[in-house]
């Protein structure tokens, strides 16, 4: 399938779309996998909302006509997702997005506003609730429902380049990450908007957005009878190294600490590489 692999996404990742992630730390990738894929992602996200891990959450709140549901890390246990991670483009569309000599899996988290959510995502960055430092990286948000510009994910371009921002809870607007005062807060990007290279890209299935961790996004709710349903893989590349924090990170590893001291890449099971240049997608197996 590697060659097969190579030539889906040298069609729907051309130079110009490197160059406008690279320049942007967002961009939308059309058509890149095929229905079997789509339908398999599905089947996973349905038995994910139906059996949720311990990590899940509900991101809304009690009185939200819709349910904004999140889960995180569950490659290992979710055959579906494995598989698409594993035997889909997408380790050879990230290789070819974020350069270099490997690429491994960072984590897996599914998003599902279920019809009439009202709860937006607030506009955030990914990289300061993580665990790891470096600009190597790539988050991929794959729907598998139509998506309306009205609820899709839009970005500041730009924003990738830095600097960190606090990160907050997204209901309490608190700051359980970097202490108060730590890091600048968010500028008020819905309160200026004009002052902002704002994009986003109304979405079917087969489509998805690629962007930097650091990159600033956010979404609004779903309106009316319609659902969506999201898998965002996250994958990292040569310069990624462990930065343990004093906190609980979200996604959380724990024990981590204790075999992965601060600095070095992320070499473990958690992780595994998923591409290299030697060998291309398929130099690791997903666990039986």
């Amino acid at each position: 399938m590697t060659s097969d692999f190579e030539a889906r996404v040298a069609k729907a990742v051309t130079p110009n779309t490197v160059r406008e992630f690279r320049q942007n730390g967002a961009v939308c990738i059309r058509g890149l996998f095929n229905a079997d894929e789509i339908a398999r992602l599905r089947s996973g996200i349905d038995h994910n909302i139906a059996q949720p891990s311990s990590r899940a959450k509900t991101a809304s709140r009690p009185d939200d006509p819709g349910w904004f549901f999140e889960d995180f890390c569950n490659w290992q246990e979710n055959v579906a997702y494995r598989q698409f991670i594993f035997e889909s483009p997408a380790p050879t569309a990230a290789a070819a997005l974020i350069g270099g000599k490997t690429v491994r899996l960072y984590h897996d988290h599914v998003l599902v506003k279920e019809p009439n959510t009202r709860q937006r995502t607030p506009w955030h960055q990914d990289q300061p609730y993580y665990n790891i430092v470096g600009s190597d990286n790539v988050s991929m948000w794959i729907p598998v429902d139509p998506v309306s510009r009205e609820s899709t994910l839009e970005f500041v371009m730009g924003s990738h380049r830095g600097p960190w921002l606090m990160p907050r809870t997204f209901m309490e607007n608190e700051a359980k990450w970097f202490p108060e005062g730590s890091l600048a807060d968010l500028p008020d990007i819905d309160g200026d908007r004009e002052a902002f290279d704002v994009r986003g890209w109304a979405l079917e299935p087969g489509d998805m957005v690629c962007f930097n961790m650091l990159t600033l996004h956010a979404s609004g709710g779903v309106p009316g009878a319609h659902r969506r349903r999201a898998f965002s893989v996250r994958f990292i590349g040569d310069d990624v190294r462990h930065a343990p924090r004093p906190w609980r990170t979200s996604p959380e590893f724990p024990g981590l600490a204790a075999d992965l001291p601060e600095g070095l890449p992320m070499e473990h099971p958690l992780f595994p590489m998923v591409w290299n240049i030697h060998e291309g997608q398929g130099s690791a197996s997903p666990l039986p």
